[in-house]
């Protein structure tokens, strides 16, 4: 495959935006080399600068559940766009998607628009402290809530780790606050709260983790730790930027049958557009300024192409229920995988819940970051390579979520599986 084009663009990036990129997740640190330069998407595939087309598994890191420039989504967007592009008022697209989204998750009552996953959980956060009236979030080992500082903090292999940011220019302050525990280890919250009693705020948990690979709940957790939260007085927080009409129409909460205090979404809400939404119990959120004293704003927060975007994606979504056709087809994708790996001795294990998968090398079971930091990175770094050159774009990290789409054809999926058993032939 040829990547010259990508190589030079790479080269010109890198003289005037820091490492290349403007997000550390498209640097292909994880695997080497230089990342290839998009030009165009179509459906289930993307076409770089050199010509070459891709069978697209990242979908912009998740927000592409119908694929790329689907027709509904794109006439939107330009008739929004006719319209202007912000206006710095209320409009009723606003009202609109806020309403779909209170339809589609039982447990907001009402919600905040904003313009990302990150200021999603900032401000989620923000309104779990001013509520509760007190200062402590606990967090969970390799869950991402975006770049805040107060969620920042280096996560701990067995033990609890408190207060240590994981970035420079990140003060022990700001992370003083945030306790770090293992996913699916009830058992240490339960010590926690034992141990802080009216201390914590809330707790903030992706409840299908995507950002250390895709990990799941084991049975009893997520109920176990409602239960905690609820006895204690603590607000218990699912961040769904990921999951929010991925896995379920409904999320994971309508997956498991949860329903949190307050939720975080984004990605497939704005259909690909910048955007975010935070939102819970009306109680809780009556706490939000102007009605309350919990500040937050936005000069873009709710702008109209981003609304009439997620408007777009989730009314297909309604409309067409493509989740159960999803989750099949994922399932086989899934399998394929695994028994190619399989064939070719390769020591793996697998994970999914509806649309998003992640194939990890390594035998054992993936419940925590203690054991997803022990896959074999390199090994995966051969793979993502051999698929890019058989021409199937993954997320180019171990520790990231896969994610098939609507246009995702039986035939992608054959193509995929095919590719996959070729490689496994060749890796060590």
């Amino acid at each position: 495959m040829n990547r010259d084009k990508s190589r030079i663009s790479f080269e010109r990036a890198c003289r005037v935006i820091p490492g290349g990129v403007n997000s550390p997740a498209r640097a292909f640190g994880g695997v080497g080399g230089d990342p290839l330069y998009i030009e165009r998407g179509s459906g289930a595939y993307l076409y770089d600068v050199d010509g070459n087309r891709l069978i697209d598994y990242v979908g912009s890191w998740g927000p592409h559940i119908l694929g790329h420039g689907h027709p509904a989504v794109v006439e939107a967007v330009q008739q929004a766009l006719a319209r202007g592009t912000s206006f710095g008022a209320p409009t009723e697209a606003e009202t609109a998607l806020a309403e779909l989204v209170i339809e589609a998750f039982p447990a907001i009552e009402k919600v905040r628009m904003v313009n990302s996953g990150t200021e999603a959980t900032m401000s989620a956060i923000r309104v779990a402290r001013g509520f509760t009236g007190r200062d402590v979030i606990v967090k969970f080992a390799g869950c991402y809530h975006g770049h805040v500082d107060s969620l920042l903090v280096k996560a701990g292999s067995a033990a609890t780790t408190l207060g240590v940011p994981s970035s420079p220019g990140v003060p022990k302050g700001c992370t003083a606050d945030t306790v770090c525990l293992e996913f699916n280890d009830l058992q240490q919250i339960e010590q926690l709260f034992a141990s802080r009693p009216k201390q914590i705020a809330a707790v903030i948990i992706e409840p299908v983790v995507g950002n250390m690979g895709v990990v799941l709940p084991q049975p009893g957790f997520l109920e176990g730790l409602q239960a905690i939260c609820q006895k204690d007085g603590a607000l218990l927080i699912f961040d769904e930027v990921m999951t929010g009409f991925r896995v379920a129409y409904g999320g994971a909460q309508a997956r498991y049958g949860i329903k949190p205090d307050l939720t975080t979404l984004g990605k497939i809400i704005g259909g690909g557009m910048p955007v975010g939404a935070y939102g819970g119990r009306a109680d809780v959120m009556q706490c939000v300024s102007p009605l309350g004293p919990v500040y937050q704003a936005g000069t873009l927060s709710g702008n109209p192409l981003a609304m009439a975007c997620g408007l777009a994606t989730l009314r297909v979504l309604k409309q067409t229920n493509p989740y159960p056709q999803l989750e099949r087809e994922t399932a086989r994708l899934v399998e394929g995988l695994s028994q190619a790996a399989t064939a070719a001795g390769i020591e793996h294990s697998t994970a999914q819940s509806g649309s998003m998968f992640t194939l990890f090398f390594h035998s054992e079971p993936v419940t925590n970051y203690t054991i997803a930091s022990r896959c074999n990175t390199r090994r995966f770094s051969r793979y993502f390579w051999g698929m890019i050159e058989r021409g199937v774009y993954l997320p180019c990290s171990q520790f990231e979520a896969n994610f098939v789409s609507t246009s995702h054809a039986p035939a992608d999926i054959d193509a995929t599986i095919a590719a996959a058993r070729d490689i496994f032939k060749d890796i060590e």
